[in-house]
């Protein structure tokens, strides 16, 4: 595997998990586009390429640095007017189906998300945006490795309903064409959200709901309300910049509380000394503990990051606590953008599980995600399933600023792990000051749990440490000798997350590295 190096530029910068993708951004910028414009053509264009991580049957969560000022966009969808947690139980689940169910579809956000960013931030037409995802869905792109691997692992029921990604993605480089999506991305462009969400697309998913015997689940007046909304971020103070995130009903606030943590311990110097990734697993402990209980989408997030910072004092510097412990997994797209004018977008997108609830909606072909998953079936549960609410999230993409500046865009996939995956990302770059290069390229650990990559906070069974093949030789048996139960996975693994970050550079310029965990992940400037 590949090291990641730092690409630099003066100008502008994408750096997104697929190379096709980053090159459609970077195209949008090279016309005079700005940050957010190359933000929805690099989503657009990974969301045709990238079914197994990302898509239109997906959510979407951004933060846009602009004029000195962060904005917060939360593109999650709600579930139908049907819903009912009632139904699930009276069918005898105690938790949210996981696959090949419909109920735990919800609301697919991302078109909504595209539309708000170009409606406040847009300088290019819509068209012009989505042109390069259309020509590469309608003529047809070649598949990564990570695609053809996905569609390997499908069930004999999802393949059945996956039919036309799994037959087309045999082999790497094998061309695959998505009809339905380009004819989809077409109308989005032609006659926006509208177009989509009270054309084909909204039409096809009542009419599948109904063919799962959920008849109302979806109805015409969910397709017509708007998903997207835009928000007041989260953010704290940590190693000399201020850290920015998504609030509930992101879990985003994991990631600034455990900073907020670690900035008050003893760091080694070197990244490389075992008691630093110790103190790291800690503090995202002690802020994750309680997850289940407290993440819903009306929590209070600066609430939930001072009850994390009175707990302090519970985060142990020398041995593994007694307490829940979290887990990576899950399928998940990250990217972002910067422009000559200080503009930078954080932009998270997903399916959730791989290719989402291995559902399509039937007149498109666009596969479905199921982040419903994240609702509570117990009754009176605060995240409880319930008509158009949001369900708790994982995505939470990350944002620094030191004054008015931008100072980072950053982000990862990574299910549950996300918050721990850019906890050591943040340390590496603003504690120790690493280049985005030795950053990304550092090892990590996540802390794993039984099953899914969304069970973190509830598996009853042991957790795990995993940590990655390339790990300093003194990790695995000083986390042991603390009390960690530690395991070796491979050098520069998948399930370590597909990062991105651009970043200011000391001499002016835009310095940003794309994840090697990512096989086909680029960065590109101009």
């Amino acid at each position: 595997m590949n090291q990641a190096p730092t690409t630099r530029s003066s100008t502008h910068m994408v750096a997104s998990a697929d190379s096709l993708a980053t090159q459609a951004g970077l195209a949008i910028l090279a016309q005079g586009g700005n940050a957010v414009d190359a933000a929805i053509a690099t989503n657009a264009a990974i969301a045709v390429t990238g079914p197994h991580l990302c898509g239109m049957g997906g959510d979407l969560f951004a933060l846009v640095h602009y004029h000195g000022h962060v904005h917060c966009l939360n593109a999650s969808g709600r579930a139908g007017s049907g819903a009912s947690a009632a139904a699930l139980r009276k069918s005898g689940h105690n938790v949210m189906p996981f696959r090949h169910d419909i109920r735990t579809v919800t609301i697919p956000g991302c078109v909504d998300g595209w539309a708000a960013l170009h409606s406040r931030f847009g300088s290019m037409p819509l068209a012009s945006l989505l042109a390069p995802a259309i020509a590469l869905a309608r003529d047809g792109f070649p598949a990564s490795p990570l695609l053809v691997g996905s569609a390997a692992n499908v069930d004999e029921q999802g393949r059945a309903t996956l039919h036309e990604l799994v037959g087309q993605a045999g082999r790497s480089g094998s061309r695959v064409r998505r009809p339905g999506v380009a004819r989809a991305l077409r109308a989005i462009a032609d006659g926006g959200r509208e177009a989509h969400y009270g054309g084909e697309f909204g039409e096809g998913l009542i009419k599948l709901a109904r063919q799962q015997g959920s008849d109302g689940w979806f109805t015409i007046a969910d397709m017509k309300r708007q998903q997207a909304e835009w928000v007041e971020p989260l953010r704290v103070s940590a190693w000399g910049v201020d850290l920015w995130t998504v609030p509930p009903n992101s879990q985003g606030y994991l990631t600034l509380a455990a900073a907020a943590l670690a900035e008050q311990l003893d760091l080694p110097n070197d990244p490389n000394d075992e008691r630093w990734a110790h103190m790291l697993i800690e503090a995202s402990k002690v802020a994750g503990c309680d997850r289940p209980d407290v993440l819903h989408e009306g929590a209070d997030g600066p609430a939930l990051l001072a009850s994390i910072a009175a707990r302090a004092h519970l985060l142990d510097t020398n041995k593994a606590g007694r307490w829940p412990m979290a887990t990576r997994a899950g399928d998940t797209t990250y990217l972002c953008t910067t422009d000559s004018s200080g503009m930078g977008v954080s932009l998270i997108q997903s399916n959730a599980s791989g290719f989402g609830s291995w559902l399509v909606e039937p007149n498109t072909q666009i596969n479905l995600h199921n982040r419903g998953l994240g609702f509570n079936l117990v009754p009176g549960h605060p995240a409880e399933l319930a008509p158009n609410r949001r369900p708790p999230h994982t995505l939470s993409p990350a944002l620094a600023t030191r004054g008015d500046a931008l100072a980072a865009v950053f982000g990862t996939m990574g299910g549950d792990a996300q918050p721990q995956i850019l906890l050591q990302l943040a340390t590496r770059l603003f504690h120790h000051g690493q280049s985005p290069a030795n950053a990304m390229n550092g090892a990590r650990f996540a802390l794993a749990g039984p099953e899914t990559g969304f069970d973190t906070w509830t598996a009853p069974s042991a957790p795990l440490v995993e940590i990655e093949g390339h790990a300093p030789a003194s990790w695995a048996p000083g986390l042991a000798a603390r009390g960690h139960t530690t395991v070796a996975r491979g050098a520069y693994s998948s399930d370590f997350g597909h990062a991105q970050v651009i970043m200011r550079d000391t001499n002016g310029f835009w310095a940003g590295a794309s994840d090697p965990r990512a096989v086909v992940g680029t960065v590109a400037g101009g």
